[in-house]
């Protein structure tokens, strides 16, 4: 069984027409393209027989891609892009790791590499490598490419998830869709083929790439393919591996710095050591001018404090999941980095059980894209259906810093949700509609997303107006949010396009914290709620006294003024109580004022009014 298709819009096809799309696993370390042939997924290779294409390009001369740029590590590491995915969707001031670049830009955007070639943005050295594998793909096929589905880690938020598309588009790719790594892991092992089985049936999807960690629970049930929880962290992968045994080899050696080309050299020599020990119980480091011996517990020991770190996120996910470690059938290995056998084994030590790796796992996720490829280009026609998730909540923000939640996170996407809100003056002909991102029950402790304004609300009465924002979410995680005013028609909309994606602990913060204050944040929630009814209700107070103040006697005025001065004295503190009870001695002089101009405004309709006119309207 395959997935149930599901084309896009100006996508689908003749039911004779047998179209070709492609599934790319854009990868920080490798990248690689495949396609369905004969009705199986084939990797395929360069001329050389080669299906690994290095990420990396060296912009000098001659200009270089992959395995020929690969000398220009060590020779030139200023020119020669190596893990530009890391880069992708981030500022300049989210990128504190090590690395030998000159970046160019303002330190809120996403920054430019300073090259021979002149300024290259992450986008375009990314799309540099897309189009190398889109040459290689037409090259192979020898027809023309329809579609392709490009894959990304399910914890790329949506800076991240745009920065690849606008890559994409950059060499010439019509994208059919960004799929999450570990889903297509799933689709590559055929995962649906327990259809049979009556029983629902939970994996886990363990990806540690070059440098992304995603981990995803995906339940099978009834032919769908479900994304139960999703974690991870945007920067911790094979790369990270490599420079903890950097810091160790310094610390051996008693070096402190190193030259960009030295650290160049200790990263390719600790690279190559990862991989060897995976065969041998120990291994040579080849340092320049030096020499140093790594074994396997050493190794283990360097490395524990990152796969110390994905199991955390592995106790998360599955906490989120609401599952037990019992309720796991099956874990999936994916990404280069699981071909250690220190990763191997912690995995197993924690699932208790031997994970699955039969498929290649460098090529498992791009295996995946090309059967997703196949069928949302429309040449399968049946199967299951395949549902993603957000990674992380998205609301906007009413009064009082507020964040109201429209899409919880873990929602099966696409998705749209809609609410409807209201205004909070009179007059009111503007409302601004701010977006935010996060776990937090207030505005300042989640990122904001974008803002834009509604204009032309026709000017009602506070609370009137009927505003219904929108919040959709495609199939590849990106965000659209429309408002739209109900009696006038009046609408706006904003596609949310971040400049700079959320910094790898900035995304386990708001994770964290959601978890961490949540009774802090329910506590918050109610006093701003208090705060922001109590302030209601001194504007309507003073609305209605600017025009009936006159009914009042002196005693009566002093009275309302005493305990509305009361009340805004209250909120200037953060004791919920004492709010409250000075609404409540605010109500008994307000309900009583309420009760005078009721009782005049109804004396002056009644006046001059006849019985008969009663008794006439009454009879009718």
């Amino acid at each position: 069984m395959a997935l149930l298709q599901i084309a896009e819009p100006g996508q689908s096809s003749a039911p004779h027409e047998h179209r070709i799309a492609i599934g790319i696993d854009l990868g920080t370390t490798h990248s690689l393209v495949a396609t369905m042939r004969s009705g199986q997924a084939k990797v395929l290779p360069d001329e050389q027989g080669r299906v690994l294409l290095p990420s990396i390009v060296y912009y000098g001369a001659p200009l270089s891609y992959g395995e020929e740029a690969k000398p220009f590590i060590t020779q030139d590491p200023k020119n020669t892009i190596v893990s530009v995915k890391r880069f992708m969707g981030r500022s300049q001031a989210d990128i504190k790791f090590q690395h030998p670049y000159e970046l160019v830009g303002e330190a809120n955007e996403m920054p430019a590499f300073q090259t021979h070639a002149g300024a290259k943005t992450p986008v375009e050295i990314s799309a540099d490598i897309l189009k190398q594998l889109k040459i290689r793909a037409e090259k192979s096929i020898e027809q023309p490419i329809n579609g392709a589905v490009i894959t990304v880690p399910a914890y790329f938020d949506e800076a991240q998830r745009q920065a690849t598309r606008d890559a994409a588009q950059l060499a010439g790719l019509n994208v059919l869709r960004l799929l999450n790594e570990p889903t297509a892991a799933a689709v590559a092992y055929g995962l649906d083929q327990e259809s049979t089985l009556t029983t629902d049936r939970n994996y886990v999807i363990y990806d540690l790439g070059g440098g992304t960690f995603d981990v995803s629970i995906l339940r099978f049930s009834k032919g769908v393919f479900e994304v139960l929880a999703t974690g991870g962290h945007t920067a911790l992968g094979g790369d990270d591996l490599d420079r903890l045994i950097v810091k160790w080899a310094k610390q051996q050696l008693n070096i402190d710095t190193l030259s960009d080309i030295e650290y160049a050299h200790f990263m390719v020599a600790a690279r190559r050591a990862k991989e060897q020990l995976s065969d041998a119980a120990s291994v040579e480091l080849e340092l320049p001018n030096h020499q140093l011996a790594l074994d396997r517990p050493t190794f283990e020991r360097i490395i524990q404090v990152a796969l110390d770190h994905s199991i955390s996120v592995c106790k998360r996910v599955i906490r989120d999941a609401k599952l037990e470690l019992t309720d796991i059938h099956n874990v999936v290995l994916v990404g280069g980095s699981t071909r250690s056998y220190a990763v191997q084994q912690a995995v197993a030590r924690f699932f208790e059980q031997t994970p699955l790796c039969s498929i290649n796992p460098d090529e498992v996720v791009a295996i995946g894209a090309a059967i997703t490829a196949d069928q949302l280009i429309g040449n399968i026609k049946d199967g299951s259906l395949l549902l993603d998730v957000t990674p992380l909540s998205l609301g906007l923000e009413t009064m009082g810093g507020l964040v109201e939640r429209l899409i919880s996170r873990n929602t099966a996407i696409p998705v749209a949700r809609r609410q409807e809100f209201t205004t909070y003056q009179d007059g009111q002909t503007a409302m601004l509609i701010h977006v935010v991102q996060g776990e937090r029950d207030l505005v300042e402790h989640c990122r904001s997303l974008g803002r834009f304004v509604l204009h032309g609300i026709p000017p009602m009465t506070a609370g009137q107006a009927r505003i219904e924002v929108t919040f959709q979410v495609d199939a590849d995680g990106l965000l659209a949010v429309s408002a739209k005013e109900t009696t006038s028609g009046v609408e706006a909309r904003i596609d949310i396009k971040p400049s700079y994606g959320l910094a790898d602990q900035d995304m386990q913060r708001l994770l964290l914290e959601g978890f961490e204050y949540a009774a802090q944040d329910k506590e918050l929630r109610h006093l701003q709620e208090t705060k922001v009814e109590a302030q209601r209700e001194l504007e309507a107070l003073e609305q209605a006294l600017k025009a009936d103040q006159h009914l009042l006697e002196a005693s009566q005025l002093d009275a309302l003024e005493n305990a509305r001065t009361a009340l805004q004295a209250q909120l200037e503190t953060q004791d919920i109580k004492a709010i409250e009870q000075a609404v409540e001695q605010l109500k008994i002089y307000s309900d009583a004022f309420a009760a005078i101009r009721m009782n005049r405004h109804i004396d002056h309709a009644l006046k001059g009014t006849k019985l008969d006119d009663w008794s006439n309207s009454t009879s009718e």
